[in-house]
């Protein structure tokens, strides 16, 4: 790799004769930040920080509003783990028999273990080091990369390019193992360096950072895009996951990877930036316009409900309740949860699908059928289908 060095960092000459290659060693991100804007960038961070304050604020006005972070959570690990190569679909990692999961669904549900215990972690540590080495290992333990060191940064170097190329052809070789501790301490002080950056920028700058660095031997993207999550919540941007950044990234996953490299190669960060914001306000849009549907189809469905049970409602306002957390199941599944007898479960799913609420999924079979809450499965769907 070619670089014109503008404070972006420089080439690390390692090794000799036949052996000798050049690894990135980035700057430090105190030295990058702030960052000067052009008018047209600062208006577009303007845009995106008022829309994600408003996303933040629609979560006080949703009913059931774990049961839709959940499927937030969900949406935002099958887009991340696509962008890697993972081939199958939201209702794949929804099925209710998981335990005939694919390799590609235990990929989607480690990512899911994974940013719930980083969440959940975040408010009790700081956004360091550690929580992203224990974040590691929930995304890789027990999956096909559980042989990568789950949970510990590498000892050896790694480099980017395309399948089966060795260090020489490589397209991007990240710091070596000193200047990928160095980067690693640079790092976890600006995640929490108290200045005045605007969290926007300092999320892309830390992502950006973290991709260069590649300090793991695998999971580097999906960890990397699961922190401007973190980042952003780190810096009371948002209370909760309730951003799926990916599926933008997915969308442009081109220009999503030749603007990191960009930056390497010329030091244009503030293009970078202005990208990252372009993608998150696409983000924060969808994520209002699905917060607003999937409002108002719970509110229909209640309707629905109400008039077609009369005195017999609240068991379907339960059942309602649990298809917004499990939009898939079974009679035995939601005979379980719903502590109801499985005649009365049968019964109230009989009822369901002729309301329009629920869709039998395996017609023509009389046992094991699976039923969708359609309408709530379609708002979700959307940008979740393989690339």
């Amino acid at each position: 790799m070619d670089i014109i060095e503008n404070g972006q960092g420089f080439l690390r000459q390692n090794l000799h004769g036949d052996m000798a290659y050049a690894s990135f060693c980035p700057a430090p991100l105190a030295s990058v930040a702030p960052l000067s804007l052009d008018d047209s960038a600062a208006r577009l961070l303007a845009k995106c920080s008022l829309k994600l304050g408003e996303l933040q604020g629609s979560l006080s006005f949703v009913p059931n509003a774990p049961q839709y972070l959940a499927m937030y959570v969900r949406k935002e690990a099958l887009v991340s783990s696509q962008i890697e190569g993972t081939q199958c679909t939201f209702d794949d990692i929804l099925d209710p028999r998981l335990a005939n999961r694919s390799a590609d669904v235990t990929d989607v549900v480690a990512y899911v273990r994974a940013l719930n215990h980083a969440t959940q972690r975040l408010s009790e540590l700081p956004l360091c080091i550690r929580l992203l080495r224990e974040t590691h290992r929930e995304l890789l333990q027990g999956t096909r990369g559980a042989e990568r060191n789950p949970g510990l940064v590498r000892t050896s170097q790694n480099w980017i390019g395309t399948g089966g190329c060795g260090l020489s052809q490589a397209a991007f070789v990240p710091p070596n193992i000193e200047d990928m501790t160095s980067a690693l301490i640079d790092l976890e002080a600006f995640m929490n360096d108290d200045r005045e950056t605007d969290p926007l920028i300092k999320a892309a700058l830390i992502h950006y950072q973290f991709e260069t660095i590649h300090p793991f031997l695998d999971g580097n993207g999906r960890l990397g895009r699961l922190l401007i999550t973190l980042s952003l919540m780190n810096d009371g941007v948002l209370s909760q996951p309730l951003l799926y950044p990916s599926y933008q990234l997915k969308l442009r996953r081109s220009e999503y990877y030749d603007q990191l490299m960009n930056v390497r190669r010329t030091g244009s960060y503030a293009s970078w930036v202005s990208f990252f914001c372009a993608c998150m306000l696409a983000a924060a849009e969808d994520g209002l316009e699905s917060i607003h549907s999937l409002a108002s189809l719970h509110e229909e469905s209640l309707r629905k409900i109400n008039v077609g049970l009369g005195r017999t409602a609240l068991n379907g306002h339960a059942m309602l309740s649990l298809l917004e957390e499990c939009p898939l199941l079974d009679v035995t599944f939601a005979t379980e949860r719903l502590g109801l007898s499985r005649t009365t479960v049968a019964n109230l799913m009989k009822s369901f699908v002729e309301m329009g609420i629920l869709q039998t999924l395996n017609e023509g079979r009389s046992r094991y059928r699976i039923y969708g809450y359609e309408p709530y499965l379609k708002i979700l769907r959307r940008g979740a289908s393989p690339l």
